[in-house]
């Protein structure tokens, strides 16, 4: 069951009042260190009548009988001789302790006070309270502990550190696993809205839970009938008088929300409503849709939809087929996710005919509640999946889903389909950060750093479901292909060099064991072209030798029917081969006929193997498991994190630039070079002064310098004649100024100031910015080349955090990439001081979350061990 946590109100006194009347004794001697039958008036007003900053409360609660019920508070008080320092404490109601209420208390609490200026939390525990003692250890926190007179003194700090991080990733992981699984692995399921009528959902839905064997127990409710398909007919669901794990509504849209509160009433623990008319069709349907999601959220219940085909699990054990689709599937280790109802129903269908087993399928139609979030916490552990299919069309909370996408694709691969690619809902961007963001590139940037293979087609995700649900990833590229023909060989060799795969070639062993069974006319260069005339004992000998090359990662076999053999035949021999090889290398075998691979493909040792209908798609497949197997051999690296007094610096200046409105359009010049200051990113030495004023300031700096044009609303100064370079005396600053002068006027703009900045020694031009996505957050974008960045768009994106190592691989994602090694005899840049600025830069993000826009361009990269200077810095903010 879910509950719901918020901060505490002022309206809460009979509600922790009724909490504290509900403890056990030792849990009032725990909480308050000896006995109290209840809370005064005094103490009801001082617990929930906080100022949300010194004093702050949280609680989690249920619904109960339409009441909400406090069963959870956790509080802390700023200690008087340290602002930084406040004493928490908890109350978990006993029916609910020990079930990780306490942590999740904790965990939140943690968050306000960081975001409070608190740093460290301490508590005084009794020896005896274990319960509280464990939650303050598996917590993740670095825990001090001083036992003195019976009582432990905790301290720890606030900060949330990779073990916070890692523990509370765990929690939250089975947590949602186990929310859903009342859904994929029902006691009992209930069916509200059966029909008798022919080609309606709710007899489709009844047909198939009964023909899929449903092994639990199965109730029907309907306002009329007493029995349908011999089984008993309930007039609403508290009637049926047993604990209900799952309802599945098909009732019409205006009637969901009295059956769900019914639901609610018989203590149903989750929904899968199918109907349609909500959101997706209008604004009342809008408006019903969030009445159902804050009932069943109020209640603690689960809800799969609404408008969604439903969901289904193959396994014996369970056998539900709680969907309307005509197709089921056969049983095996994929699990699949889709957002569309009418493509799942294709998709079941297609799975049959491709002969992919299914573990279980869940349609989420308009994801009002469960999301693919809890769906891949759940199959992240279940022993039925191998590989998570994901076909979506939007993101509900991309920044959990970057939490736990990668945990799970470290031990089970993850393919998605997201539709939507267009340029349809850009927004118009002013810095060069945000204008480099296409509609689509932040979803790259989630998948590839998250370990998730994207493909573009449906055709794609079942030709790499096939691929890995069968066969181990690739230990690297080198592929070696046995054919009969030698087209299909090259064309496989030319897909496989766009696509980043290699083709070597084979080792002397290798090559003299092909030559002892293999005719003169054979070609052993790879792809082996054993000739039209190949016997299956052949294609045998040619796997298994090829296969025990350590030189070769993997291996394609592909066969073109000719007259003398038959495909049934070589396709025997075929998994021989596969079978002989080591278990650590994937086979794939492409078979050039009409009717596909003969079932005998799969009698082999290795069981079920990938078939392919064509040679380009089996190296589409291979490639994306390749690169699949490279993210999980790569090294995770380190994330950079600010010093507090560098924290604290940046803060004063975004707050103060904050406190007069919501929006800020560009921080000043002398805002932005403090910020940068503080976080450790080198910038020009730069000084802001009237027009006037110039000449003077610019003979105490000393020359060479730059002016630059400064004006409310001038974004880019290139572009309106705003920036003069080479000045060298004083009279070439005065000169400079009326040129800027001119330029401007020219352009309608009042020059308001005068920039004057040090010559930066020339380099290799960098820009390192970001941008804010309004459904993934802050997006950090680099590219080489200078102006040239945005004509090539040659630029590399991660959301943040980026860690050392993500950053390294930004660069090499650059086609310019190679000016930092000193393109054609140009002097080479200092690779490792530009990693540097993009972890700074990603450090600065949180710090900063109100950070909109970010643009560092030029950053000079100069000569390798002299750094990196910022030349320009522009920065906007937003609450």
């Amino acid at each position: 069951m879910s509950i719901r946590l918020r901060a505490i109100r002022p309206d809460d006194r009979d509600r922790l009042a009724a909490l504290v009347g509900r403890l056990s004794p030792q849990s009032i001697h725990f909480r308050f260190f000896g006995a109290k039958k209840r809370l005064t008036d005094a103490e009801l007003r001082y617990f929930t009548e906080v100022d949300g900053v010194e004093r702050a409360a949280l609680v989690a609660t249920l619904l109960h009988d339409d009441e909400e019920r406090i069963i959870g508070v956790a509080r802390y008080v700023v200690t008087r001789d340290a602002r930084h320092r406040a004493e928490v404490a908890f109350t978990v109601e006993d029916a609910w302790q020990g079930r990780g209420v306490g942590t999740l208390l904790l965990e939140h609490l943690a968050i306000v006070a960081r975001g409070n200026g608190i740093t460290e939390f301490e508590a005084d525990v009794l020896g005896e309270n274990n319960q509280m003692l464990q939650v303050f250890g598996q917590s993740g926190f670095r825990i001090e502990r001083a036992l003195e007179g019976g009582i432990f003194h905790v301290r720890f700090p606030t900060a949330e550190t990779e073990d916070v991080r890692t523990a509370y990733l765990r929690r939250d992981r089975v947590a949602a696993a186990e929310s859903v699984r009342p859904i994929l692995a029902p006691r009992s399921v209930v069916l509200v809205g059966p029909s008798r009528q022919p080609a309606t959902i709710g007899a489709a839905l009844l047909t198939n839970l009964l023909g899929a064997g449903f092994t639990g127990r199965l109730h029907l409710v309907h306002p009329s009938a007493e029995e349908m398909a011999g089984v008993h007919v309930h007039e609403r669901v508290t009637g049926i008088g047993e604990p209900i794990d799952l309802a599945v509504v098909a009732v019409p849209a205006k009637d969901v929300l009295a059956v769900a509160e019914d639901c609610a009433h018989a203590g149903v623990r989750s929904l899968v409503v199918v109907s349609a008319g909500f959101a997706e069709v209008s604004a009342e349907g809008r408006a019903l849709q969030d009445r159902l999601v804050d009932l069943v959220r109020r209640t603690g219940m689960r809800l799969v939809g609404p408008n969604c085909l439903g969901v289904l699990n193959t396994d014996p054990a369970v056998r539900l087929n709680a969907t309307f689709a005509p197709t089921w599937p056969p049983p095996g280790n994929v699990a699949m996710l889709s957002q569309s109802g009418a493509l799942g129903l294709a998709i079941l269908d297609h799975v049959r005919d491709l002969d992919i087993g299914i573990s279980s399928f869940v349609s989420v139609g308009n994801k009002a509640d469960v999301s693919g979030n809890d769906l891949i916490a759940y199959w992240a552990d279940d022993p039925r999946t191998r590989v998570i299919l994901l076909y979506l069309e939007s993101f509900g909370n991309p920044r959990r889903f970057a939490r736990l996408a990668p945990e799970v694709a470290r031990r089970k691969a993850i393919i998605a389909v997201k539709a939507g690619r267009s340029k349809a809902g850009t927004r118009a961007a002013q810095s060069h950060s945000a204008s480099l963001a296409a509609p689509d590139v932040a979803v790259d940037a989630l998948f590839e750093q998250a370990g998730v293979i994207r493909t573009d087609t449906l055709e794609g995700l079942f030709d790499i479901a096939t691929l890995l649900s069968s066969q181990p990833v690739p230990a690297g590229g080198r592929v070696a292909v046995v054919t009969n023909a030698g087209g299909p060989g090259i064309l496989f060799a030319d897909a496989s060099e766009a696509l980043g795969l290699e083709l070597p070639a084979l080792g002397p062993e290798t090559l003299a064991t092909l030559r002892s069974f293999l005719p003169s006319a054979a070609s052993l260069a790879n792809p082996i072209d054993m000739i039209a005339s190949a016997s299956p004992e052949q294609y045998a000998q040619a796997i298994e030798a090829v296969g025990r090359d350590p030189g070769i990662d993997a291996v394609v076999a592909i066969y073109v029917p000719p007259m003398v053999t038959e495909p049934e035949t070589i396709a025997g021999a075929i998994a021989r081969g596969a079978g002989s090889m080591p278990a650590a290398k994937p086979f794939l075998a492409v078979f050039l006929t009409a009717r596909g691979a003969p079932g005998v493909l799969g009698d082999g040792p290795r069981g079920s193997l990938p078939s392919y209908a064509f040679p380009e798609n089996a190296a589409r497949a291979l490639a994306a498991a390749a690169r699949y197997g490279t993210w999980l051999r790569r090294e995770r690296g380190t994330v950079l994190g600010l010093e507090p007094f560098a924290r604290e610096a940046i803060r004063a200046v975004v707050d103060r630039a904050l406190a007069h409105g919501e929006r800020v359009p560009w921080l000043a010049a002398a805002d932005v070079a403090t910020i940068l200051r503080a976080a450790g990113i080198e910038q020009a030495e730069a000084i802001t002064v009237v027009p006037d004023d110039a000449s003077e300031v610019a003979q105490r700096m000393g020359f060479p310098l730059v002016a630059k044009a400064v004006s409310p609303g001038l974004v880019h100064k290139t572009e309106v004649g705003g920036v003069v370079v080479g000045i060298d005396t004083v009279a070439e600053t005065a000169e400079a100024v009326e040129r800027l002068r001119a330029n401007l006027a020219a352009a309608g703009i009042p020059l308001e100031g005068v920039l004057l900045q040090r010559l930066v020694p020339r380099g290799v031009e960098a820009l390192v910015g970001v941008t804010s996505d309004p459904v993934f957050g802050p997006l950090l974008v680099c590219g080489l080349g200078g102006t040239l960045v945005e004509l090539l768009h040659d630029v590399a994106h991660h959301l943040v955090p980026v860690t050392d190592r993500d950053a390294e691989e930004m660069l090499a994602r650059l086609r310019t990439g190679a000016l930092l090694d000193g393109y054609r005899g140009a002097p080479a840049g200092d690779r490792r001081a530009l990693v540097d600025v993009i972890r700074r830069v990603s450090a600065l993000v949180e710090v900063v979350p109100e950070l909109v826009e970010l643009d560092l361009n030029p950053v000079r990269v100069l000569e390798p061990g002299r750094g990196a200077v910022v030349v320009d810095a522009r920065m906007r903010l937003a609450r």
